[in-house]
């Protein structure tokens, strides 16, 4: 049968039209962000303390934790280095921690694997693990005194008002006190730098970090109206200072200790507000509101991968873990039951807890 030239053409002309439609009109599959399940493990465990393979603590990559009673360290397969009940206060951080009375004389530090790294006789506060160095906290929360590796006081110094937030980073402290006012110390313990930012009817500093080049601060202040401010360094080491680049009314605010963080590589601030998490991009500087069910409770201060976990309590005990894509899409929500909680992240692994129970997820997509 022969074709003649019109019908030709037609068949040439829908063929190149499906051609093209197919190019133009493809779409790639979106890439989805999971968490895949690698062990869950209950914090009663019957294995003893000290029942563990050796290594460095950078070869174990342990992870502290505190979850209700219990507290310690576990690695990313799921074994405890340490993991006992709380019988007083605990200070817990990557490398040390302490366990101390509520009047405390002598506080003993050890490592995460158990060995005593040094002991502080005649205490006189209590200990902070903060940016990789041990401080003590005066009984009344009105003074800070650094301890150096023999156990001895390196430096101290006094407040005007007691502490509400503290923050420490590359050799810096940052501390926020009940009077409304914000000190920062050099690595002498020496007050370089004093704001107050005000605009609030009741003036108390209820959230500081600091980016670890201490290079900008990020501050939650006052109530009725709360206020976030980032500031940033100015000045040559013989007259440094810092200064305000943005800052933000939150409306009333919270009458309690609020999170706040630099994450993705200190390109971002995140923080907990009225209904919801803040988000602040340094670069762009934007600063967005992500509507969210319940009060933040923990939140990840890595922000790696571009990915933010946090948890929100809501009513009658339930919790909600969800994940956030930046520059501000949730992406993922996922509830459950539990009046204890903990949250960690270490690497491409996402550690939660909930009642007795500590569980591993390993972030990925497909």
């Amino acid at each position: 049968m022969v074709i003649d030239e019109k019908k030709k053409y037609l068949i040439i002309l829908g063929c190149t039209l499906f051609v093209l439609y197919t190019f133009i009109a493809a779409r790639p599959v979106p890439v989805e962000t999971i968490l895949m399940p690698r062990w869950f493990i209950s914090l009663e465990s019957t294995y003893p303390n000290g029942v563990y393979h050796t290594g460095t603590q950078e070869e174990l990559q342990l992870l502290p934790f505190q979850l209700g009673e219990r507290f310690g360290y576990v690695d990313k397969d799921g074994n405890f280095s340490i993991n006992q009940v709380r019988k007083g206060y605990v200070s817990i951080s990557q490398d040390r921690w302490a366990e101390y009375n509520p009047v405390p004389k002598t506080i003993e530090v050890r490592d995460p694997v158990n060995n005593p790294v040094l002991t502080i006789d005649k205490s006189q506060g209590y200990p902070l693990f903060l940016d990789q160095r041990l401080f003590l906290v005066g009984s009344e929360q009105e003074s800070i005194a650094l301890v150096d590796d023999t156990g001895a006081i390196g430096w101290s110094h006094d407040f005007a008002a007691p502490l509400a937030t503290i923050d420490a980073a590359a050799g810096l402290v940052v501390a926020g006190l009940l009077d409304g006012t914000v000190e920062v110390l050099d690595n002498r313990g020496r007050r370089f730098f004093f704001f107050e930012p005000g605009g609030s009817r009741l003036s108390v500093i209820l959230g500081c970090a600091l980016s670890k080049d201490g290079s900008r601060m990020a501050l939650i202040s006052g109530i009725d109206e709360q206020r976030f401010l980032l500031l940033e360094r100015i000045g040559d080491s013989g007259n440094i200072e810092y200064k305000v680049l943005y800052h933000e009314f939150l409306g009333t605010g919270f009458r309690r200790p609020v999170h706040v963080a630099f994450v993705d590589n200190d390109s971002r601030i995140v923080f907990a507000r009225q209904g919801g998490l803040g988000l602040y991009d340094i670069h762009t500087r934007t600063s967005l509101k992500l509507p969210l069910e319940g009060d933040i409770i923990a939140l990840d201060e890595s922000g790696r991968d571009r990915l933010l976990f946090i948890l929100t309590a809501q009513t009658s005990g339930w919790k909600r873990l969800a994940a956030i894509r930046f520059p501000g899409t949730l992406i993922i929500e996922a509830p459950f039951k539990s009046e204890t909680i903990f949250l960690g992240r270490q690497g491409s692994r996402l550690y939660v807890g909930g009642s007795m129970t500590l569980a591993s997820f390993e972030v990925g997509k497909r």
